[in-house]
C-alpha cells in the first residue's frame, strides 16, 4: 500500500508461500521499506496466537502473508481478535470469497488486499465475464482463483497438438512455445524464450462487502 514502510511477513513454510515473500521482501526492500519480522505457521495449524504475538510486537503497517486463504483466513480472524488491525495482503492464494467465509466479520472493507496473475482490461473484460457466467451455470459455483487459467492452458495446448498434428509432446511443445497473441478469456497470450506469458499483468483486488473487488491491472 502506498505509504506503507514496515511490513510483518508470514509463511507457511511450503514452496509458494515461502517463494512469494521472498520476492514481496525483495521488492519490499528495493522500494525503501523494512520488514520488521520474519514468521512462519504449520499450515496444519488453526491458532496462531502465538505468531501474531510476535508480529504485534514488531510495529508492522501491514502483514504479508504467503500461503493460502485456508490459513489466511483464521490468521486475518485472530490477528482482529489479538488487537493487530492492520491490512493482510498476499498473493492469488489469498484472492478467494472463502477467504471471508473463514474469517467471518475481521474481513472490512479495504482490509485484505491481493495480487491475483493476469488480468484483462477493456474489450477483454467481455470475455472473463462470459466465462464466468458460464461456469457458474456449469457449476453452481463462483470462479475460484485459477479456472481461467487452467482453461486457456487446456486450450492452448490442445491448439499446438491441433497445429504440430501431434500429441507427441517432442512435437507439440516447440508450437506451444510459439504461441503468438492467443486470444483467451485471460487475455492475449505470447510466450518469451523462457516460456513466460509476455508482458504479464497482475491484478491488484481487495475485499469489500464480503467480494473481491478490483483495483488496477499492472504490468
Amino acid at each position: 500500500g502506498v505509504g506503507i514502510k514496515k511490513v510483518a511477513t508470514i509463511h507457511d513454510k511450503k514452496s509458494y508461500g515461502q517463494g512469494l515473500v521472498t520476492e514481496f521482501a525483495k521488492a519490499f526492500a528495493a522500494g525503501g521499506g523494512t520488514v520488521v519480522a520474519a514468521e512462519t505457521i504449520n499450515p496444519e495449524d488453526d491458532s496462531f496466537a502465538a505468531v501474531i504475538s510476535k508480529v504485534k510486537g514488531a510495529g508492522p503497517e501491514a502483514v504479508y502473508y504467503g500461503g493460502e486463504y485456508p490459513q489466511a483466513g483464521p490468521l486475518s480472524q485472530q490477528m482482529k481478535s489479538q488487537g493487530l488491525s492492520v491490512p493482510l495482503m498476499g498473493g492469488d492464494g489469498i484472492c478467494s470469497t472463502e477467504l471471508v467465509k473463514l474469517a467471518g466479520d475481521a474481513v472490512t472493507d479495504n482490509q485484505v488486499y491481493c495480487a491475483e496473475a493476469g488480468g484483462v482490461e477493456g474489450k477483454q473484460k467481455a470475455g472473463m465475464e462470459a466465462f464466468r457466467a458460464k461456469f457458474k451455470a456449469k457449476f453452481g459455483t463462483e470462479v475460484q482463483v485459477y479456472a481461467p487459467y487452467v482453461y486457456d492452458g487446456v486450450k492452448l495446448m490442445v491448439a499446438a497438438m491441433e497445429k504440430a498434428g501431434s500429441s507427441d509432446p517432442a512435437k507439440y511443445l516447440p508450437t506451444l512455445a510459439a504461441t503468438k497473441d492467443y486470444h483467451g478469456v485471460t487475455g492475449d497470450i505470447t510466450f518469451d524464450n523462457k516460456g513466460d506469458i509476455l508482458n504479464g499483468a497482475l491484478t491488484l483486488k481487495t475485499i469489500r462487502g464480503g467480494k473481491l473487488v478490483e483495483l488496477a491491472v499492472i504490468r
